[in-house]
């Protein structure tokens, strides 16, 4: 096709623009937290999230429109919105966003949490015993540590951290230099304080912020404070590498990463009393406008609660706990034998993710094992897999890392393990130049009586086994050959200095998985032209590329039916005559995070399924390393099917998209049926052939052996 010629599908109507997209994303998690059938901790914890998701958004999303206005840079995506456009838009929906946020807050979720005796006190409304001990709390762990900042031509506003908690104190006499002081809450101290001498089984809790606004004039002595009002102010976090001219990479991001507290200012939040000249004084310093200022009635960051929700014991208010399906118990059956037998798929949070553990672990064990390659884009800060990976190393194997030191938020603990590796003796690389290595790969070379035999994980999620019990994903475990020897193909070209290669079985990103995608859309359409059996059914987080929506489009057009479950972003528009009718367009949102990508084409009658790292979006296609495998297994297979249908019979926890970007719940028949609790409950009555607590104790163990030992090495003789 002609580059210049204009395409059918260039209408900007056709297209949702992301970000208000992802804000109607961020919309559904808050009717979580609306929504009474849900727990009522569990509701303060998606109310968190929201919150959580905010801060991100401006952060990242927010902090680039911002920089393209200011370059002029000014090309309109899809649907046509210039950078001002959207950040007009995204300030007006933000704001019914966080009215909503606080109205849940004030006028539900506190009268309700006082009902079951947990309190969150303004310090005004204390007894007089609490307001006693809270004195004595200020005097000794807090006085101390705060510094009083006056704001005049000889001492200059302070630098304050992103997302840090301040207090703007209003002074008034006629001999000062200026009417304001800046008090910054230090991160060292708490921000929620309990009162430890309470009633057992009530709960109640002042804010830090509020302690120190009850106590602030004893910081400005002989000074008259007319108010004090708690702030937060935003800045752009994200980082700017131009790896090209890098010699250290790590050396680099450990540099950026100090200044990701000072970037410019993206958004200002102050209390809802703040006047509005004092709002004004804030926003001039931050040269920030009135759209980048929010007023909240209640505390200045939700986030902050989020441990609340572990510290009130009351089960009755949160989700019922559970135990993970154990799918390859190890005390049974060698992993390695049970993969030869017949491949492994894994279905998290509701199969454990002991099983790729295990994997891991039994490699760096097994003396028959010769080397171990490893993918890790994020892992948890007491990661079995890296005291597996440095076990292993320090055995004689050959071990391989392949770590994303730009994985967003985790580039700190990311660099740790890498030190942490390196010292273990593990070869350690970061990919490739541009790319981030998004994949989610891990490789066992094994000496095996018939000869060399290579083992294989593959998955949707990432080498974490925290997040492992609160996202939903997929993993497989093979010793296919096409597929292992696709995985070591990978492996080489991230490791040394090749072209990209030729893989049978795996389509990956940069080279790949984009044309991939398009072309199997396209041949549905041509399925479905010919009379014969043509669908599409995918389940991804985002979609945003353009020219993968206009496949869909085609194929729509051509009478192929498409479901899609997408979780966050789509800028798809389904429902529209014409275009976009045979689309319909659900996202999932519930107790656990959906993180899994599975794609599934009818194929003429023969039907294909895969499973993915990469979301439909241009970074996954073109700036990741990412990667797809087929699940060619028959009763793997039929078991995605399942899980695919089950999700798309969901009439509680899903929300089908319009013509327009809003969401409405699907439509019900009168009986309820939420997916994710379909899979729990098949997962307890799937219990484990062994009893786990034998083996996680085992574990927990061997980690902090390991990690002890690994943290040996690293320390100076």
């Amino acid at each position: 096709m002609d580059a210049n010629a204009s395409s059918p599908f260039d209408e900007p109507a056709l297209y949702v623009n992301r970000e208000l997209s992802w804000l109607e994303f961020n919309e559904r998690v808050l009717e979580e937290a609306k929504d009474a059938r849900n727990p009522l901790l569990e509701r303060l914890k998606f109310l968190c999230i929201v919150a959580s998701n905010l801060d991100e958004f401006f952060e990242i999303r927010v902090a680039g429109l911002k920089q393209q206005r200011q370059s002029n840079v000014n090309a309109p995506g899809p649907d046509a919105m210039s950078p001002s456009e959207q950040l007009a838009a995204i300030s007006a929906r933000v704001r019914r966003m966080v009215d909503d946020q606080y109205r849940l807050w004030n006028e539900e979720l506190v009268p309700l949490l006082e009902q079951n005796h947990v309190f969150f006190l303004p310090y005004d409304e204390l007894t007089q015993e609490e307001k006693q001990y809270y004195t004595k709390y200020f005097a000794k762990s807090v006085y101390p540590v705060l510094t009083p900042l006056a704001v005049d031509p000889v001492h200059p506003f302070p630098q304050l951290l992103n997302k840090s908690l301040n207090v703007a104190v209003e002074l008034e006499g006629a001999e000062l230099s200026t009417n304001l002081a800046v008090v910054q809450v230090p991160r060292i101290l708490p921000r929620l304080l309990p009162y430890r001498a309470g009633e057992k089984g009530t709960y109640r809790y002042i804010f830090i912020g509020n302690l120190i606004q009850a106590h602030v004039g004893s910081l400005f002595h002989g000074v008259n404070v007319k108010g004090a009002y708690q702030f937060r102010v935003t800045r752009n976090s994200d980082l700017y590498l131009d790896e090209e001219e890098i010699v250290n990479l790590l050396k680099a991001i450990e540099l950026e990463l100090r200044k990701r507290n000072r970037g410019n200012a993206v958004r200002l939040e102050v209390q809802a009393d703040c006047p509005p000249h004092i709002a004004e004084q804030l926003l001039q310093t931050f040269s920030l406008t009135e759209d980048d200022l929010y007023r909240v009635d209640g505390p200045i960051n939700f986030l902050r609660l989020m441990p609340v929700i572990s510290e009130v014991d009351r089960p009755d208010l949160k989700f019922r706990p559970f135990v993970p399906a154990i799918v390859s118990p190890a005390d049974h059956e060698d992993i390695f034998a049970q993969i030869r037998r017949k491949p492994i798929l894994i279905h998290h949070p509701y199969e454990s993710f002991q099983t790729v553990l295990d994997f891991i672990e039994q490699a760096a064990e097994d003396p028959n094992v010769l080397a171990i390659k490893q993918t890790l884009y994020r892992t948890s800060g007491d990661s079995a897999i890296v005291a597996s990976l440095a076990e292993a190393a320090e055995s004689g194997k050959q071990v391989t890392a392949v770590i994303e030191l730009k994985a967003r938020f985790d580039e700190a603990a990311n660099i740790k393990w890498a030190r942490t590796l390196q010292e273990a003796g593990v070869h350690v690389v970061y990919g490739i130049v541009g790319l981030k290595t998004h994949a989610k790969l891990a490789l066992v070379v094994r000496r095996e009586e018939d000869g060399i035999r290579r083992y294989a994980h593959l998955g949707t999620g990432n080498y974490h086994p925290s997040t492992a019990k609160l996202y939903t994903d997929l993993g497989l475990l093979t010793c296919d050959p096409d597929l292992t020897n696709d995985s070591a193909e990978l492996f080489n070209w991230l490791t040394g200095v090749s072209v990209f290669p030729e893989l049978k079985k795996i389509k990956a990103a940069p080279k790949a998985l984009h044309d991939f995608v398009i072309s199997t859309i396209d041949r549905e359409a041509e399925f479905a032209r010919n009379g014969k059996p043509a669908s599409i059914f995918a389940k991804v987080n985002s979609l945003v590329d353009p020219e993968v929506i206009e496949a869909l489009y085609r194929a729509s057009q051509a009478g192929v039916k498409i479901r899609l479950i997408v979780r966050g972003v789509c800028c798809l528009r389904s429902k529209m005559s014409g275009v976009s009718e045979n689309i319909t367009v659900r996202s999932v949102v519930g107790r656990f995070l959906e993180h899994s990508r599975v794609y599934r084409l009818e194929n003429g009658g023969h039907p294909e399924v895969y499973l993915a790292s990469a979301d439909w979006m241009a970074r996954n296609f073109f700036r990741r390393v990412e990667t797809c495998f087929p699940i060619e297994d028959p009763d793997l297979r039929a078991h995605i099917d399942w899980i695919l249908e089950t999700y798309w019979r969901d009439n509680v926890r899903a929300r089908e998209q319009g013509p327009g970007p809003t969401y409405t719940r699907a439509a019900s028949d009168g009986d309820r049926f939420d997916s994710q609790g379909v899979f729990l409950e098949s997962a307890t009555k799937k219990r484990p052939d062994v009893d786990s607590k034998p083996l996680a104790v085992k574990t927990k163990t061997k980690l902090k052996e390991s990690l002890e030992r690994v943290e040996k090495l690293g320390q100076p003789a």
